[in-house]
């Protein structure tokens, strides 16, 4: 009997599970329907306002405002705050979508479009479907993880093929010869594949890069 007992509870708990994730995906969906043409920037948490790749995330996020594009972030401190505040205080949409984590992820104050989430992957979600192109600058796994889903999603057909770049040449540069040599150069992906991202440095070039791929 109480065996039986763990097993019903166990199912019913799955039950609420699912229309936990429902909601967050129903309440992402509502707030982010109407928000238009919009850009994704990824980044670490761990970055400091007196960082030059916090400036320069502040940077890149007030000019795609002023060329017509909403920011979307992880609604965290470091570059997420960073390009949060540089949207806001160019009068753009910022939009933060926070993840609870037990530490280090607080929400910054920045964004005027917030939204927490209890699943990555819901989140993961938002990050895709609402963008047009995706910005990376240095981060750590989580900001590898996004980067690479985006690119798996786009090499295998599943969204169109917007623009995927990188920021920080001296960061990323070593990543992407490896890419180079163990992945494309033995086989493991198309060297098409290779084309699916970009790394640019300079954050004016960024925004004309994405506009000559998406329609404001």
């Amino acid at each position: 009997m109480e065996k039986q007992f763990l097993v019903d509870e166990f199912k019913l708990t799955e039950s609420w599970r699912l229309f936990r994730i429902l909601g967050e995906f129903v309440e992402g969906v509502e707030t982010l329907h109407d928000l238009g043409p919009a850009v994704t920037l990824f980044g670490s948490a761990r970055i400091k306002p007196n960082d030059p790749v916090y400036k320069k995330a502040e940077e890149i996020a007030a000019i795609f405002v002023k060329a017509g594009f909403a920011v979307i972030t992880g609604g965290g401190g470091g570059v997420m705050e960073a390009a949060n505040k540089g949207a806001a205080e160019a009068g753009g949409a910022s939009v933060g979508l926070n993840i609870k984590l037990p530490f280090e992820q607080l929400p910054n104050t920045y964004a005027n479009t917030k939204l927490e989430f209890k699943y990555f992957f819901i989140r993961k979600v938002m990050f895709i479907k609402y963008a047009a192109a995706y910005i990376a600058l240095p981060g750590g796994f989580g900001t590898l993880d996004e980067v690479f889903e985006v690119m798996t999603l786009i090499q295998t057909k599943r969204v169109k093929p917007f623009p995927i770049i990188l920021v920080g040449s001296d960061y990323w540069s070593g990543l992407l010869e490896w890419i180079k040599a163990r992945l494309k150069d033995t086989g493991m992906i198309s060297p098409d594949d290779m084309d699916i991202i970009q790394l640019i440095d300079d954050p004016e070039q960024v925004v004309a890069h994405v506009k000559r791929f998406v329609i404001v």
